[in-house]
Formats: structure tokens, sequence, C-alpha cells
């Protein structure tokens, strides 16, 4: 099974930063696409940032110019570079990927991390 797993998470004031990682393993043969997302309690998940297989990147219009969407294909890696942060951008942050799983796979398969709690707080 494919898994994800999530790291850089923590407390911090606001104005600094923080770098989140995700990390993949297991059968998969090419990647659409890897993501964050948050969840802040009592909100929706809302997505953060995506990039693709052809390093497009979409950011949250409350994030653009201060967070950084990264991948790493060889490790298959995604990070997120969090800088200038604000208290609401406190949530828990969930990483996504999209993937095919063989090489003649139609269908796309989608796994989330376990995900990793960004405090924001002086």
């Amino acid at each position: 099974q494919v898994q994800l797993v999530e790291s850089g998470g923590g407390l911090v004031q606001p104005g600094g930063s923080l770098r989140l990682s995700c990390a993949a393993s297991g059968s998969i043969f090419s990647i659409i696409a890897m993501g964050w997302y948050r969840q802040a309690p009592g909100k929706q998940r809302e997505l953060v940032a995506t990039i693709t297989g052809s390093d497009n990147t979409n950011y949250y219009d409350s994030v653009k110019g201060r967070f950084t969407i990264a991948r790493d294909n060889g490790k298959n890696t995604v990070y997120l570079q969090m800088n200038s942060l604000k208290p609401e951008d406190t949530a828990v942050y969930y990483c996504n990927v999209r993937y095919y799983r063989t090489s003649v796979s139609v269908r796309y398969l989608e796994v989330w991390g376990q995900g990793t709690l960004v405090t924001v707080s002086s």
C-alpha cells in the first residue's frame, strides 16, 4: 500500500516559518499531483497548494506570496515552505497525492497523509 508520512508541524509565533514535508512510499508508478490541504477547528478542509507532474503550482489566495510548494521527484516527496505565518494559518495540514499505480492504469488513485498540526500563536 502507498503511505504518506508527514513531518514539520509545530508551534510557531506569528511571522515565523515552518517547512512541512511529505514522503510517499509504496507502489507508485507515477505521480499526477501532490498537494497540501488544511483543516482548522470548526471549518471545512481547504486546499492550500498543489503541484502537478508538469510542475504547475496552484495556491490558495490567502497564502500566495507566503507559502511555496515544491517537490523532489526522486524522493517522491513534497514540501511546503511556510513563511510569514499568521494565526489564521493554524490548522491540521494534510498531504495529498494523486497517482497511477501501474504503467497501464487509467484511473488515478488518491492517498492522504496522517496530518500534522501547525499552530501559530504568540
